[in-house]
């Protein structure tokens, strides 16, 4: 009997005695008063609202141009939605169809550069789990990777016996609609470099790593890349590859570096080239100038403004009831860390 008790104690898994995981070491503990409670609501309100009223002002300064164009750039023939339907997929799928559509933009403020230009997809489900797992980061990022891509890419892994560069369904629904703007006739160039994130470019695509055998399959899913123009420099794919969050998303096409005046009228030539009809998507063209907030955003400002005023009203609750119907205080010496401050 005294050996089974002196071996369960050998095992006995109790951890020895320390403040620390008795968690027994000296803390703050404060005593949250009316006075100090009010205070901090008040403090919190009046340094919140203050940011979201900038806030909705900088983004209010944001000027903005966003026109949906893929209803006007496929024409149809019918007026009922389910025949419009198949005849826009008719359309976008002919690729011997000129696909061209001329639209005038009409600049409702001044427009200080750099402007950017944006593409709009709403409903493309970017964030769906199968299509976000669908590309190899090291095949762009090393001319010799030899691992097999059918785990990642299938079924845009393989040409034949060939690898696909870059594989996958992401790279493959590469965005391809073009844009081409001009005032009175003359052009306005758009610049298309420096448009991705530079890190994107130095660290996950390969200065040696070319496009091969891509969108050389029986279906064609979207843009076609340059052969000849390494990784690093495809700053349209790029782009594209650092899939969106939500289901609504705008994607950076290029940068317009000239001002626009009021009241000028943009003429903008389109290539309809991508298929969003198929799946009831919708394409929008966004020109936009930025302040220091960035883009024309409400909701930052909004969440400011909302959080200080709830706090201000909660710090008016909590002034009038303690003014109506205070309550006594307690005797901090009563509590525990004051009756036995060794913590033993």
């Amino acid at each position: 009997m005294g050996e089974g008790a002196s071996s369960s104690s050998k095992k006995s898994r109790k951890p020895d005695y320390s403040r620390f995981t008795q968690q027994e070491l000296p803390a703050c503990k404060p005593i949250l008063t009316p006075q100090w409670v009010v205070t901090v609501f008040i403090f919190l309100g009046i340094v919140f609202i203050p940011i979201g009223l900038a806030s909705l002002s900088a983004s209010e300064k944001v000027v903005e141009i966003v026109h949906r164009y893929d209803e006007h750039c496929a024409p149809t023939n019918y007026t009922q939605p389910d025949l419009a339907y198949h005849d826009r997929i008719a359309f976008i799928r002919n690729n011997k169809l000129n696909k061209t559509c001329i639209r005038t933009l009409t600049v409702p403020k001044k427009m200080k550069h750099p402007i950017y230009v944006y593409y709009q997809l709403n409903n493309f489900y970017q964030n769906h789990r199968r299509y976000v797992k669908s590309r190899n980061d090291e095949q762009l990022r090393d001319p010799n990777f030899k691992g097999d891509l059918k785990k990642t890419c299938a079924p845009e892994d393989m040409n034949g016996n060939e690898p696909v560069i870059p594989c996958g369904l992401i790279a493959w629904s590469l965005f391809n609609d073009t844009y081409g703007f001009s005032i009175k006739d003359k052009g306005l160039p758009i610049n298309r470099k420096n448009i991705s994130w530079p890190s994107d470019k130095k660290h996950k695509f390969g200065s040696k790593v070319f496009p091969k055998n891509f969108q050389k399959g029986s279906l064609i899913g979207g843009g076609a890349l340059n052969e000849s123009i390494p990784m690093s420099e495809q700053e349209d794919l790029q782009v594209w590859l650092r899939t969106a969050a939500l289901p609504v998303f705008r994607k950076l096409y290029g940068k317009i570096e000239h001002d626009l005046e009021a009241n000028e009228n943009i003429t903008v030539v389109i290539q309809n080239n991508y298929n969003t009809y198929t799946f009831e998507g919708k394409k929008s063209l966004v020109l936009s100038t930025t302040t220091w907030i960035g883009g024309k955003n409400k909701f930052l400002g909004i969440a400011y403004l909302t959080v200080g005023g709830i706090c201000l009203f909660v710090a008016i609750i909590f002034i009038l009831m303690y003014v109506i119907k205070p309550r006594p205080f307690g005797d901090p010496a009563y509590l525990s860390w004051n009756l036995n401050p060794s913590g033993n």
